[in-house]
């Protein structure tokens, strides 16, 4: 396949013998590499390299100006207004400027590049933004008038920023573009021995096409266009729209025709169209076709291109390219914003940014310190000091914390912990003082760990903190973090880690632009969606549609016409072509698969070339089997040890429920991951209400209750509930919120339980015998063959009108059904019985070896106190009216021998752990 660039070249060289004198301009940089190779393989002899420019470069070259960085013509715009706003108390912020800067920015640039008459153009839109907010009252209001003068100050603006520029010999590229044109006789004067060849163009602005035009018009020029005959005889094809323009309105061509105009499009190709679901499914489908092609040709695709429309793609490519590939070139950068350094610097930034008069939130420093670059810079001698601060923040339910907090939590004193947290908060040049500290110590680290890539990204970040120092010192007005935080966003933005590959062999990956004037006889084109193939209608401008047709400035409707020309250029003498696009529309992601896809299948001459379907990842159905776990000698080992320690009601209940659970929790102790309780979790609040009625009733443990002790109690509710709070809250000053919420309710529910109390001591006698009391008993089974223990923690056991009675604290909701039995199965079948469970456990253990003819025992919840004490109790039958709420040895007999039975269960070998449906 002969290229477009070698067709060119050939022509030239029947025409001219000689590459002499010769100057190249083409859309893009990454041709002039193919242009290169293809004189070098014509000559097939050493020669100087022709003069090869992408038009911006040429252009460049014209006007004799620099093109500013985006920072730099965002910094001279803000200038420029600020000389414009004289009012203070009228002028944005930086922060709050650039958020708009950017946008005109782009008009000014659109303005200059299509050469347009500025003060029509901005008298125009200052005459729209007048009528727009046009009302019938005689004067404006102060915000409307001001909106106004803004849009009539604005050709101030736009002249005001120029001069600033063109001052220090820079421009942005539409005042390059501006000055090129002005400046063009001189160019041509100095010029006239050389011979000008433009190659490849397609959609121009005006100054590009007038530049191109004069050079063409002194007759020591030709003009190439990339073209299909195919797209240019058709007056709809939009792939054609801009030169069939030019073919009508330049001289030029109306008296010599078109160059390089190829009849490839209707040979003989293959297109697969494939519709895969989401990005990710896109790069691992481009690299199981790469594998194939790979396998086909022994690795070798020297002819192949991955052109990414979404060059978000390129990450997730790359860890899907496959191993039988040899070489890969990268057109495209990868974004150093989507680096784990960004992150890292972003997140200490923000710390700052943030950062309350009473601390850092827990939130942000839990994410900063869980950084894997935290790790590397706080580990000395194996020991994480990150991980240590962590943990101490969550085990305390710390929420704000100060610097002295931190520096405290390592012990002793990682000595980088003060680099990165430091009181009062910094200036900006303190913070980036701060920061390059702190590369330095980052790069000591990792080139001890020898990580050449993470260096790599260092060594690029160390550059932009360098020219943020400077700029610094040279713009006052970046005087805060959030303004610097927006600095360093826009820099960053715009760097990228450049791979390292050869530009003409291997697999080529690149953008859609990077593809001009290209040819590739297999390409792979992925997300052709609409919305990013085209790009839709999005219209970031202050200028409005109307305005826009009426001055030639491009919409919409052009950009289109930009992008249906790159898509059909590709297609035109590929020969293996794969259109894969994603088939779950998104609003981030792009929508339906492109209209030049059904543009395609719609052509007649075309469609009966393409395959279309859509690939699945294959989806094997798992059948959900019943897990059990098998007591090997390990986990029997565990069984006994836990047996030894002793069995509690609720590890008990817990295995009644889900087997698998008490496996997981009980046995290897797997918890839930710790958080810190920004709120009082269900827990702690029941651990506080505990807590605080130990506290209310220990004075009065072996006394009788009566209405003076315990009306004296409820004067002690708040102090011992504010303790209590205090110890799992030490870091609320003050309680607010919903902690505050809780704490009412606690107090509330304590209040409503002893008012209770009061009643229950007019008519009863209660006497209290013991608080959280702490038992111990031992089960002797011989067929088990080592010590079991039964061990638990009886909130409250007293006597009332001379009976035994416990009594077992719930701070959720309890119902009477739940701890009244018919059937002593149901009791270790089903989780719901588990507060009759635990009652009972509680009567075993605290009767064993005690001679008691009866007791009783019950529930206390506190979210349902209407229903007083809840005492288990045995009926006759399911929907039996007389329940027996003594418990009795006999009781006690029937209990023990189910609990016999549940204990043998576990600590059976041959009796798996299986998992229960919750």
């Amino acid at each position: 396949m002969n290229s477009f660039l070698e067709q060119v070249l050939n022509t030239i060289d029947k025409e001219h013998g000689s590459f002499e004198n010769m100057v190249f301009i083409l859309p893009s940089k990454r041709a002039g590499s193919f242009l290169k190779k293809g004189i070098a393989k014509i000559i097939g002899k050493p020669i100087f390299t022709p003069e090869i420019y992408s038009i911006e470069e040429f252009v460049g070259e014209i006007s004799g100006l620099s093109t500013a960085t985006n920072t730099q013509q965002l910094f001279e715009l803000y200038y420029a207004y600020l000389e414009q706003t004289t009012q203070e108390q009228e002028q944005e912020n930086f922060v709050d400027f650039s958020k708009w800067g950017q946008t005109l920015l782009q008009d000014f640039n659109e303005i200059d590049r299509y050469l347009i008459d500025t003060g029509k153009m901005f008298s125009n839109l200052s005459a729209i933004q007048e009528i727009n907010h046009w009302y019938v009252a005689a004067e404006k209001t102060e915000m409307v008038q001001n909106y106004v003068d803004f849009w009539n100050k604005l050709e101030k603006l736009y002249t005001a920023f120029n001069q600033r520029l063109s001052g220090k010999g820079m421009g942005h590229q539409g005042l390059v573009y501006r000055k090129a044109y002005d400046n063009l006789d001189a160019y041509s004067q100095s010029h006239s021995h050389k011979h000008h060849i433009f190659i490849g163009f397609n959609a121009l602005n005006t100054a590009e096409s007038s530049i191109i035009q004069h050079i063409l018009a002194k007759k020591n020029a030709d003009i190439f266009w990339d073209l299909d005959a195919y797209f240019l005889n058709d007056p709809n094809h939009d792939a054609a729209y801009f030169i069939r323009n030019h073919q009508k309105t330049w001289p030029y061509l109306i008296q010599n025709g078109l160059k390089g105009i190829t009849s490839s499009f209707i040979q003989d190709k293959k297109i697969k169209v494939i519709g895969v679901p989401k990005n990710i499914s896109q790069a691992k489908y481009v690299g199981n076709i790469l594998k194939t092609l790979a396998y086909e040709n022994n690795g070798a695709l020297t002819s192949t291109a991955v052109v990414l429309n979404d060059e978000t793609l390129l990450n997730p490519l790359l860890n899907s390219l496959p191993e039988e590939i040899d070489r890969v070139n990268i057109t495209m950068g990868f974004p150093l914003n989507k680096t784990s350094f960004e992150n890292f610097f972003h997140q200490f930034l923000a710390l700052y940014v943030h950062k309350q008069p009473h601390g850092w939130y827990y939130k942000d420093l839990l994410s900063f310190l869980s950084h894997p670059y935290m790790e590397v810079l706080l580990r000395d001698n194996n020991t994480s000091h990150a991980q240590t601060i962590s943990q101490t923040i969550t085990t305390h339910n710390l929420t704000f914390l100060t610097r002295n907090q931190l520096l405290s939590f390592a012990q002793p004193n990682n000595t980088y912990l003060d680099k990165l947290f430091f009181e009062p908060i910094p200036t900006p040049k303190q913070f980036i003082q701060s920061t390059l500290e702190i590369i330095a110590i980052l790069k000591d680290k990792l080139q001890a760990m020898g990580n050449a890539l993470a260096l790599e990204e260092l060594f690029h970040f160390f550059g932009i903190f360098n020219q943020i120092a400077t700029m610094l010192s040279e713009h006052t007005f970046i005087n805060d973090l959030k303004s610097l935080l927006t600095l360093f966003t826009e820099l960053v933005a715009m760097e990228t880690l450049d791979f390292k590959g050869d530009p003409i062999e291997g697999l080529q990956i690149m953008g859609m632009l990077e593809s001009r004037n290209l040819d590739f006889e297999t390409v792979i084109l992925t997300s052709v969606n609409e919305g990013i193939l085209p790009a839709g209608k999005s219209n970031n401008s202050f200028i409005p549609f109307d305005l826009k047709r009426n001055f030639g400035l491009p919409t919409f409707k052009e950009k289109d016409a930009v992008y249906t020309y790159h898509f059909y250029r590709l297609l035109q003498r590929a020969k293996h072509i794969y259109l894969v696009y994603n088939t779950e529309p998104d609003v981030l992601e792009g929508g339906e698969r492109s209209r030049l896809i059904t543009q395609l299948l719609t052509d007649e001459t075309i469609k009966n070339k393409i395959t279309e379907y859509i690939a699945v990842p294959e989806i094997k159905v798992v059948p959900k089997t019943e897990t059990r776990i098998q007591k090997d000698d390990a986990l029997m080992q565990l069984i006994k040890a836990y047996a030894l320690k002793g069995f509690s009601p609720s590890s008990l209940s817990n295995y009644v429920r889900n087997p698998l659970d008490f496996y997981k929790q009980n046995l290897l102790r797997i918890n839930e991951l710790q958080e810190v309780e920004e709120t009082v979790a269900a827990n702690t609040f029941g651990t506080i209400i505990h807590d605080s009625l130990e506290d209310l009733y220990k004075p009065v443990i072996g006394q009788y209750l009566d209405k003076d002790i315990l009306t004296e109690m409820k004067g002690n509710i708040e102090k011992w509930v504010k303790h209590h709070f205090d110890k799992s809250y030490s870091a609320l000053n003050q309680l607010r919120g919903k902690n505050l919420i809780a704490y009412q309710v606690i107090i509330k529910y304590i209040r409503s339980f002893i008012d209770f109390e009061i009643r229950e001591s007019e008519t009863h006698q209660i006497k209290i015998l013991a608080l959280e009391e702490k038992m111990t008993i031992g089960l002797n089974y011989p067929e088990i063959g080592f010590p079991i223990q039964l061990t638990g923690k009886l909130d409250r056991i007293d006597e009332i009108d001379g009976t035994l009675r416990i009594i077992d604290y719930k701070s959720g909701k309890v119902v009477p059904n739940q701890v009244t039995l018919f059937d002593w199965e149901l009791l270790t079948q089903e989780y719901k019985y588990s507060k009759a469970f635990q009652l009972l456990c509680y009567a075993l253990m605290y009767t064993h070896e005690k001679t008691s003819d009866s007791l009783i025992a019950g529930i206390v919840s506190f979210k349902n106190l209407s229903a007083a004490v809840q005492h288990f109790g045995i009926k006759a039958s399911q929907n039996g009216r007389k329940t027996d709420i003594a418990i009795t040895p006999d009781t006690l007999s029937s209990f023990h021998a189910e609990l016999k039975r549940l204990i043998l269960e576990i600590c059976h070998p041959d009796i798996p752990f299986i998992e229960k449906e919750v």
